[in-house]
């Protein structure tokens, strides 16, 4: 199979692999194949001089899927919604990644910690900040910024396009565009 395979070359000038249903069967089918943790990793390593940077989207959980992804990363950007319990639930995400870290990839690091869907209109918004910094600050970088709730961004997903086509002078645009300043280090 050709290294490319399922690659899709968008006009913005990004690669995309999309997933589909048929990643839901491949964590029963990782379950008794040797070095399943490291099965991605494998993939990557054949085409990561192809590109300057490989960013893989998680879903929420912490299976194979996930571990396959921490274990073939340099780094985690953590987003988390903010709201009471998706902060409280980092703890155990963190304790995995310091695991794989441990015993899969002595390399990975957690870039940090991205609040979403942040409504920075309410003292709700704020006090799930201050909870973040205060339970995680010392330990895990916070981003700065962060991404605002948007009704806009979330028509992309129906419309299939990005934020930047959408709505490229809107907020959730320009905080992408400086989310991703403060992650390459020239946010100062």
């Amino acid at each position: 199979m050709e290294a490319d395979y399922g690659i899709l070359k968008h006009e913005e000038g990004i690669d995309l692999m999309p997933g589909n249903i048929e990643l839901s069967g491949l964590e029963v089918s990782l379950v008794n194949v040797m070095s399943r943790e490291i099965m991605l990793r494998s993939y990557v390593d054949r085409i990561k001089d192809g590109y300057d940077y490989i960013l893989i989207d998680c879903m929420p959980s912490l299976g194979m899927i996930t571990i396959n992804a921490f274990a073939c990363a340099d780094s985690i950007l953590i987003p988390v919604q903010a709201a009471y319990l998706p902060v409280k639930g980092l703890e155990q995400l963190i304790k995995t990644i310091g695991k794989v870290k441990r015993q899969i990839n002595p390399k990975l690091e957690i870039e940090g910690i991205l609040l979403t869907m942040v409504d920075n209109r309410t003292n709700y918004a704020k006090d799930i900040t201050a909870l973040l910094i205060q339970t995680y600050g010392s330990k895990v970088r916070i981003f700065e910024n962060s991404i605002p709730m948007s009704v806009r961004a979330a028509e992309t997903s129906a419309e299939g396009i990005s934020i930047y086509e959408h709505d490229p002078k809107g907020k959730v645009a320009g905080a992408y565009q400086s989310l991703t300043k403060e992650v390459l280090g020239n946010g100062q």
